[in-house]
C-alpha cells in the first residue's frame, strides 16, 4: 500500500482536498482508506443506540457490522498515544492508497496545504518529509523550493502526481516497529 500524509494548519483545506481526491483515485481504479487525527473527545455513535449502550455498560471493544459496513469502537481505560503508524497497522490490507490527514509531526511523506489567506506559516521549510505544497497561492510562498507545487483546486491533477511519483509512497510497515 501507498501512504501519503496531509499536513497544514485549521482551516488550510486538508479535509476539502482529501475529500475530492477520494474520487480522483476510486477513477482510478484504486481503494482509498483515510486516517483522520482527532484533537479532541469525538464520537461516532450516539446516545441510546446499541452500540453506545454497550460502550457506556464498560465494554473495551464493539464491532457491529452489516452487509454494507463494520466499524469498530474501542475505548481506552487510560489515554493512549497512538501513532500514525498504530492507525495505519489496523487497516484492511488490501488498500492501494492510505490518505493520512493531520499527523502534521509524523515521518511519513507529506503533502503540505497552504493558503496565504490563512495567515498561518508554511512548514514545508522546517519539515524534511513535505515532499510537495498544494496551494491556492504559488506566487505568495514565503520561501523558494524546488519542492513541487500542486493546484490545491484541482483534485486529479494532485492524484495524478501521486500515482507518477507511487513509488515513494509505498508503505514498509517494518520500517515503523
Amino acid at each position: 500500500m501507498k501512504v501519503v500524509g496531509f499536513a497544514g494548519f485549521s482551516g488550510s483545506g486538508k479535509t476539502t482536498l482529501v475529500e475530492t481526491l477520494i474520487p480522483a483515485l476510486k477513477l482510478r481504479g484504486l481503494r482509498v482508506s483515510v486516517v483522520k487525527h482527532a484533537h479532541h473527545r469525538f464520537d461516532i455513535d450516539h446516545p441510546g443506540k446499541d452500540t453506545w449502550r454497550h460502550r457506556e455498560a464498560g465494554a473495551f471493544e464493539v464491532v457491529v457490522a452489516s452487509s454494507q459496513r463494520l466499524a469498530l469502537l474501542r475505548e481506552f481505560e487510560r489515554p493512549a498515544q497512538l501513532t500514525v503508524h498504530h492507525l495505519i497497522a489496523e487497516l484492511y490490507e488490501g488498500v492501494d492508497w492510505v490518505l493520512v490527514e493531520g499527523f502534521k509531526d509524523s515521518d511519513l511523506l507529506k503533502i503540505e496545504v497552504w493558503r496565504a489567506a490563512s495567515g498561518k506559516p508554511a512548514l514545508y521549510p522546517n519539515d524534511d518529509f513535505i515532499v510537495a505544497i498544494a496551494t491556492d497561492s504559488p506566487e505568495q510562498l514565503p520561501e523558494a523550493t524546488l519542492r513541487p507545487v500542486l493546484d490545491l483546486n484541482d483534485a486529479d491533477s494532485v492524484a495524478q502526481w501521486l500515482i507518477d511519483n507511487q513509488g515513494r509512497f509505498e508503505y514498509d510497515p517494518e520500517m515503523f516497529s
